[in-house]
């Protein structure tokens, strides 16, 4: 996990981590829609950003906090007969620990390895083929359209929205998931925290520390533009809710 040092737009908080995934889990396809999260939270409204609407029912959730996302996972979880992933906790959802087979937010490195390494011959920087910019339409980015707002935009680039597109409306990833690179930023089971000088310190099936201030984010979103935020080692870390982030479940296998 992470990025070397040398690479284009990397940031600080990308140290290189060395890491084992042994534990098999699923993950979702598609980013949470609205229409899944309503049948949880019927009056859920996503809202509105730059003179669009964020609230069409195939249209990725947003403006949901952490915890929120959290009591949805175990809403479906108790649809499907699973154990919670989550419990409540002075008004917070915390995981259940030991780790159970419910639905849940995925894991950093769960979410890395599906986006950068499963069904590739190597682990790839972008979503799309080659360098910065794609030279194509591959996601849904900060473009032309939105230029009037956002100081950084892909250069000449148009995926024909101004806001958050329907989920699955671009090219999948070579295992079928989609929109893991751009439409919106997603929430990650994990608190946030730095990793200095773990690239040699082999970590097995790591979830994050016990406690923080944050949570993780990972992915771009119709907002981000630039070199930095497009490569997939980009880390975000946020505690409030925003009009482009959202959630896609995960849950272990066993």
């Amino acid at each position: 996990m992470g990025a070397s040092r040398r690479e284009a737009g990397r940031r600080a908080n990308e140290s290189q981590r060395l890491v084992e995934l042994t534990r098999p889990y699923y993950l979702a396809l598609n980013e949470v829609t609205n229409a899944e999260y309503r049948r949880f939270r019927a009056g859920h409204n996503s809202g509105m950003a730059e003179g669009v609407s964020l609230n069409g029912n195939d249209y990725p959730v947003v403006n949901v906090s952490w915890d929120d996302a959290a009591r949805y996972c175990n809403w479906l979880s108790g649809q499907d007969r699973l154990p919670p992933a989550y419990r409540e906790q002075d008004g917070k959802m915390v995981p259940v620990v030991p780790r159970t087979t419910g639905y849940r937010l995925p894991t950093e490195a769960e979410w890395a390895y599906v986006t950068r390494v499963y069904g590739r011959t190597a682990p790839v920087r972008y979503s799309w083929a080659g360098s910065y910019p794609p030279v194509s339409v591959a996601g849904n980015y900060a473009d032309r359209r939105i230029a009037d707002t956002l100081a950084h935009v892909v250069p000449g680039y148009d995926d024909g929205h101004r806001g958050a597109a329907p989920v699955g409306s671009f090219a999948a990833h070579p295992r079928g998931f989609h929109d893991l690179g751009g439409n919106v930023a997603e929430w990650i089971n994990d608190f946030y925290t730095v990793y200095p000088g773990q690239a040699e310190q082999l970590v097995k099936d790591p979830v994050g520390p016990a406690s923080g201030d944050h949570h993780v984010v990972r992915d771009a979103s119709w907002r981000h533009g630039s070199i930095t935020e497009l490569r997939l080692s980009y880390r975000d870390y946020s505690r409030t809710p925003r009009d482009d982030l959202g959630f896609r479940i995960a849950r272990y296998a066993y």
